[in-house]
């Protein structure tokens, strides 16, 4: 706090520095704010990100710095929700989309396209074994189970995958687990 001798002007000091403290503390809040809804684009939850983005705009419109780059990433985040409306068609769109949507960890989406990948194509085990890990990723064993034990039995390969798959090791000692993949 800087503080003068002039008669005066010394309480008008105290008053700015608190103003100061105020406005750093409200300032810290603000970027806070734009940092919680930054935290989904980065992660390419472009449709969360695009909601806190609208929500900050709307609570700060003073802050035109902080406002100008938030329309823009929610100009990017728009862009991006609509190409994630991709046509799809073949089992090949739904098998590679079901692998896209599992990795962003929306398993239960990606079962969805996963059925009806196999609905085009019955028999291909590599749809199953898919369907398997999501499930395993989602807590659901007898269903994980039942979906590699199909791919398995279409194609031994599945098996050795399955074995080596980082997503089946909460499954690596459970007994029926190792009888479909014939572990020892």
């Amino acid at each position: 706090m800087i503080e003068t001798e002039t008669p005066g002007i010394r309480g008008r000091t105290i008053l700015t520095d608190k103003k100061e403290k105020v406005r750093k503390d409200d300032y810290e809040k603000i970027i806070s704010a734009y940092d919680k809804a930054m935290k989904p684009f980065h992660k390419g939850s472009y449709e969360q990100a695009a909601e806190l983005l609208k929500d900050f705009i709307e609570k700060h419109p003073e802050e035109k710095e902080f406002v100008d780059r938030a329309k823009i990433y929610l100009e990017i985040c728009e862009g991006r929700k609509a190409k994630e409306k991709i046509p799809l068609k073949t089992f090949d769109d739904y098998y590679q989309y079901g692998v896209y949507i599992i990795n962003q960890g929306k398993h239960e989406e990606a079962l969805k396209l996963l059925e009806k990948a196999r609905e085009m194509n019955p028999k291909e085990g590599k749809v199953l074994y898919l369907m398997a890990d999501a499930c395993c990723l989602m807590n659901k064993k007898e269903q994980c189970l039942e979906y590699l034990k199909k791919a398995i039995q279409m194609d031994r390969y599945f098996s050795v995958l399955a074995q080596n798959e980082a997503d089946f090791e909460p499954l690596r000692e459970d007994k029926k687990f190792k009888l479909i993949t014939r572990m020892t």
